[in-house]
């Protein structure tokens, strides 16, 4: 996601701050969180990632439902594309079909991770303005595809697998996956390894989330992954982040409630809690002065929504 700080984005993001909910308990450089939209458990509405757009309209996967969904500002989530239900799903750790990770390119394009546990399905989708979902590369049917970003300058895209414990790369236009970085700070140590993803500051930075950490990855000259850089430890339950627009400053979902606030220098702090309403968080988006925060339940069971706070930078 690429952060830009325009009049309009700012005053989009303001609208987006009209809730049904308020809370207290953010740290700084957070505050007025805000809960800016709910979302129905019964009908499997979880949010699983999220990007923004420069109106700061957001696009979320609603995991469970198999859902890619709009919000523009001040509105409510449109269903913009829903992928096709395996006959049988069979997805590892989780059993049923599972939408992960979002990315958004310039012209509009919509990528996200599918895993199904079926060949037919597991992989990278894109779904193009107005058009309907499409797969444009397979992944392995017994991985959990998850964490996804878009080099909009190369046009390739990156992919964590949370049970092998590897990175993909691919091109966006659509073909064979490969793994791009693989070792033992991705991989898994009782249920699932890389997780969160996004491109920084000449590097690919994950997360783990059985061992709780962040990790950098330097791309190399050549596109190649460079030795990977153990970041931040401390974190369980991790899952994706964003960066602020801070230097390497970034905050980071965990699954126990928790949003931190990760330093250059790896030491964190809890700037939201569940005090602030957070639900299972699972990603986070940075957009100006505005921090979005979708949280799924999947651990609470109750209440998914989208908390919106304010970044002062």
């Amino acid at each position: 996601m690429h952060v830009r700080t325009t009049v309009t984005a700012l005053a989009a993001a303001a609208t987006l701050l009209t809730s049904a909910a308020t809370a207290t308990a953010s740290t700084e450089p957070l505050s007025e969180p805000h809960i800016a939209d709910r979302f129905s458990l019964a009908t499997g509405q979880q949010p699983e990632n999220i990007t923004v757009d420069r109106t700061g309209s957001a696009y979320l996967t609603f995991s469970f439902a198999r859902q890619i969904v709009r919000i523009a500002p001040g509105g409510h989530a449109r269903v913009l594309a829903t992928l096709p239900a395996p006959a049988k799903a069979s997805t590892p750790n989780l059993g049923k079909a599972f939408v992960g990770g979002i990315a958004r390119a310039d012209d509009g394009t919509l990528y996200v991770t599918y895993a199904t546990g079926t060949a037919d399905l597991t992989g990278v989708w894109a779904v193009h303005p107005g058009g309907r979902p499409h797969r444009i590369a397979a992944l392995p049917a017994d991985g959990l595809p998850n964490g996804l970003a878009l080099d909009q300058r190369t046009q390739k895209l990156y992919v964590t697998d949370s049970v092998h414990g590897v990175v993909y790369r691919l091109p966006a236009r659509g073909g064979e996956a490969t793994v791009w970085a693989r070792g033992e700070a991705l991989e898994p140590s009782t249920f699932a390894g890389a997780n969160g993803l996004k491109l920084h500051n000449g590097a690919v930075w994950a997360t783990n989330l059985d061992k709780g950490t962040v990790l950098r990855i330097p791309v190399t000259a050549h596109g190649g992954a460079g030795r990977i850089q153990v970041h931040a430890t401390g974190m369980p339950s991790i899952d994706d982040f964003a960066f602020t627009g801070r230097g390497d400053t970034l905050l980071a979902a965990r699954d126990d409630n928790q949003v931190d606030l990760v330093r250059p220098d790896g030491t964190h702090t809890a700037v939201l809690t569940s005090a602030d309403s957070l639900q299972t968080p699972t990603s986070v988006a940075v957009h100006g002065h505005t921090v979005y925060v979708p949280s799924a339940a999947y651990l609470t069971n109750e209440d998914p929504n989208l908390l919106v706070a304010r970044f002062d930078r």
